[in-house]
């Protein structure tokens, strides 16, 4: 029974990112050698000895090209490097939720106010604003007050929002949704 080679690196990645060392079916590449200086077009094969020779792997790193490109360098820190600025993307990304505020169609003048004021600090914080009123009981009876509610919550804070949905009445709810302007 032979003993396997180990100074031949894995071909394919299992993450399916690009082709290395073997794994690349081109016949011939456009060599990036691991100082980043462009060698030419060359056979893979005798790329892939160059990169073994520096125990480092030959990486395809355009494969659409004709030839595809490959580049001589450390297919692992490679890898880290691109998790890392992946990472780095997905933490400056500012998650955007949709904070629901409830209110009812006699609300009083001091919890009206509260309420705007919750809704203007979710905006500035950069979040979406729900409105919802609810209708209990008898009061469905004046929809109309609902709506002159969602109208004036919409005027008082138009400054510095924009409508996503416009009030409307569906079943015993009024809903409507406000954003940050952009």
């Amino acid at each position: 029974m032979s003993k396997p080679n180990n100074d031949v690196r894995p071909n394919k990645p299992k993450d399916n990112g690009p082709n290395i060392n073997r794994a690349i079916v081109a016949m011939q590449v456009r060599l990036i050698d691991e100082t980043g200086e462009n060698v030419g077009v060359v056979q893979t094969k005798d790329a892939l000895k160059r990169a073994l020779e520096l125990e480092l792997d030959l990486v395809e790193i355009v494969p659409n090209a004709e030839p595809p490109v490959a580049k001589i360098m450390n297919y692992g820190k490679f890898k880290y490097q691109e998790q890392k600025k992946a990472a780095e993307a997905k933490k400056k990304q500012k998650i955007v939720e949709i904070k629901e505020i409830k209110v009812r169609p006699n609300i009083d003048k001091h919890d009206y106010d509260v309420k705007i004021k919750a809704a203007r600090r979710f905006i500035e914080e950069g979040d979406k604003v729900k409105f919802t009123l609810r209708f209990r009981g008898r009061e469905i009876a004046h929809a109309n007050l609902g709506m002159e509610l969602l109208k004036r919550i919409e005027a008082d804070i138009i400054d510095i929002a924009k409508i996503d949905q416009a009030a409307k009445m569906d079943g015993r709810l009024g809903l409507m949704i406000i954003s940050p302007k952009a």
